[in-house]
């Protein structure tokens, strides 16, 4: 009897263990951070697009919180995604712009680089830099990255392998991803080779070829895309760690040019949009027969992706439990290589087009859609005028998972906006840019300040009231000459000597 009775105080002990262990489990959700490329704000229809249809992309806003003052790192690729990985604005980040380490040789030779590795990918991040992926890691997460890199060549410190993923499928490098039909992938520190012609970027259609013959595109359309090979990869990372508390980065292609999609998915839009101009190519891109129906496609794909990542969630009954944050590593691209960014509104309210758009720190070029979901923790149908950005990401999964971060960041956690509570604010957002001219730019409140054409010695702010301007079509620095002062001593404050002298701005002092 005696032992009976201890078996029994034994077995509710137990119980009352395992069910405290779930409850602990369940506020330490999954996180997967869908991270598109080039996708302008108001390319989703829950952002006001007309054209395009993102209906899965637009569930996930509907089930969740929308942000519509959320910014990229930066105008383009490589350094907005060092900021979200390492929580730094463009002041104190090591990548500050796109650096393909050209003292190495001909990097830019797309074919020279499929068979030389030793010339493929971008600069590494040092091997000091901690990530946001090895936080996660230390936190006890199964950690995976999916789609492109571009922070680290093969063979160096800057793999993602070595920077805190225990599984890395896609680009390695951001050059070889101008082929969405590549002659290889990189599994881990693998390369894996593909069934694709070696076809290099910038091949033109021959100068007899009807550009109105679908037959005269067919070279640019081979066997294995991808986009596809890298989506079931970010399926199968999800399914072989079900069991597991995982963080999948993916870091989806789409929609970057080149203007690449089946032909069985372009011919939806292409009956939508009906007759348009080819592009023949050049410029880095491969010619398309119809450009705008391609484009739309492929986002469009990357919707559809989205949808089946979300499918994948419920039927494993892990949706529940995930955080998902879909957002856009910079603005929609201008008027290059056959994308017509003025067709589809590509960048909503803001101004778009060269000059305005990725490349630069106009409200094109880095005000990004962003939409959060995890069902019980964020309300649905929820809107937030929090002003945010890619540095904020790593203080905000610290908090989400219980991570006690002791190194200085420039993000603030926007946890409290997500749990709907009071939220502490920016004093300032910066950035600054050092191509494209040289540029630096400041957020702060309603007002935004930009100098641009750095290089060109040129110290003038122009200033803007996002409120009333939100095209920032009326520079109003005359009259406010406060105004100004404030926000170039933010300049001064927010700015340090950059780590690589590619991003050296020498008319702010750096040497």
């Amino acid at each position: 009897m005696k032992n009976s009775f201890l078996l029994l105080i034994s077995l509710l002990i137990t119980t009352l263990f395992q069910c405290h262990s779930v409850e602990v489990n369940s506020t330490e959700p999954n996180i997967i951070y869908i991270l598109a490329d080039d996708l302008g704000y108001g390319e989703l229809g829950i952002y006001g697009q007309k054209i395009i249809q993102t209906p899965h992309i637009d569930a996930l806003a509907r089930d969740g919180m929308r942000f519509t003052q959320h910014y990229s790192g930066s105008p383009v690729c490589a350094p907005s995604r060092h900021m979200l990985l390492t929580g730094l604005h463009s002041g104190h980040a090591y990548i500050r712009g796109n650096d393909e380490w050209a003292e190495r040789g001909d990097v830019w030779n797309y074919a020279a680089a499929v068979a030389d590795r030793s010339l493929e990918g971008q600069r590494p991040i040092p091997d000091t830099t901690f990530t946001l992926a090895e936080m996660l890691q230390e936190s006890g997460y199964i950690t995976g990255l999916v789609g492109k890199w571009g922070l680290g060549a093969p063979g160096t410190d800057g793999t993602p392998n070595k920077q805190g993923f225990d599984y890395f499928y896609g680009y390695n490098c951001q050059r070889q991803a101008h082929n969405l039909y590549p002659k290889h992938l990189w599994e881990n520190e693998q390369k894996i080779e593909l069934n694709n012609e070696l076809i290099s970027p910038g091949m033109t259609l021959d100068s007899l070829a009807d550009t109105y013959d679908s037959k005269s595109y067919s070279t640019f359309e081979q066997r294995e895309y991808a986009p596809f090979l890298m989506h079931e990869q970010a399926l199968n990372f999800i399914n072989k760690n079900k069991e597991n508390q995982f963080f999948l980065y993916y870091a989806s292609p789409l929609p970057h040019l080149p203007l690449q999609i089946p032909k069985k998915y372009q011919t939806k839009y292409h009956e939508v949009i009906g007759a348009e101009l080819p592009y023949t190519g050049g410029k880095s891109y491969f010619p398309n027969q119809y450009p705008r129906a391609t484009y739309a496609a492929m986002i469009n794909l990357l919707d559809q992706q989205v949808g089946e990542l979300v499918h994948k969630l419920k039927t494993l009954g892990l949706y529940e439990n995930t955080l998902i944050i879909f957002t856009s590593d910079n603005g929609p691209t201008y008027d290059i290589g056959g994308v017509d960014p003025h067709h589809f509104n590509s960048a909503g309210p803001f101004n778009t087009g060269r000059g305005w758009g990725k490349g630069f720190t106009h409200e094109g070029g880095i005000r990004v859609p962003m939409i959060a979901t995890w069902p019980n923790q964020i309300a649905a149908n929820k809107i937030t005028t929090h002003i945010s950005a890619f540095w904020d990401v790593f203080p905000t999964l610290a908090d989400v998972v219980g991570f006690k971060d002791t190194k200085q960041r420039d993000g603030i956690s926007f946890l409290p906006t997500l749990h709907g509570k009071k939220q502490s604010e920016h004093d300032y957002l910066y950035w600054e840019f050092p191509a494209y001219g040289g540029q630096q730019a400041v957020r702060k409140n309603q007002w935004k300040a930009i100098r641009k054409n750095l290089h060109k010695d040129n110290l003038n702010t122009a200033l803007y009231d996002l409120s009333k301007d939100p095209r920032e079509e009326t520079d109003i620095s005359d009259q406010h000459p406060k105004r100004v002062a404030e926000m170039e001593a933010i300049m001064r404050e927010a700015h340090t000597d950059p780590f690589i002298d590619k991003f050296n701005l020498t008319i702010i002092g750096d040497k």
